[in-house]
């Protein structure tokens, strides 16, 4: 009988450290690819919101009334013939920015991607401010529905 039977003697403690360096290894791996991955930053609006590109307008300043709790705001835009010229909030108080301190950036970044692209699709915001602007978005789609008579 010639069969060359080998034996292995692994010790306790080695198998331990290997296992505890295994899972790290896989930790600082799966970390590593959280962290590191694209994030999605800005969320594009729905695309059911109206094309004003190709829209004309009757020129004048148009306004809308936003509630915010017990105030109410009015939104105006104002229009040429064919373009959206500025969009702003009108009376804005102290105390409405205190309370909605978001209120001012996010109609401001609208209203440069706006005026800028003549349009209300493809508009981007930060997660953080999503159902403020959505409330702006919607107040500016009213105003530019009256502007061109619908």
């Amino acid at each position: 009988m010639s069969s060359k039977t080998k034996i292995v003697v692994l010790r306790m403690k080695e198998i331990i450290y290997t296992a505890i360096f295994l899972g790290l290894g896989i930790i600082l791996i799966t970390l590593l690819f959280i962290m590191f991955r694209p994030k999605k930053e800005a969320q594009t609006a729905s695309s059911d919101l109206v094309q004003t590109a190709q829209a004309s307008y009757t020129p004048g300043l148009y306004r809308t009334s936003i509630s915010l709790g017990s105030q109410n705001l009015d939104l105006e835009v104002a229009v040429d013939a064919d373009h959206i010229n500025s969009i702003s909030l009108l009376p804005l108080s102290d105390s409405v920015e205190t309370m909605y301190p978001l209120m001012t950036p996010a109609l401001e970044q609208l209203s440069e991607q706006i005026c800028s692209s003549q349009s209300l699709e493809n508009l981007t915001y930060p997660e953080g401010s999503q159902y403020t602007c959505s409330a702006l978005v919607q107040a500016i789609k009213s105003c530019l529905s009256k502007a061109s008579g619908q």
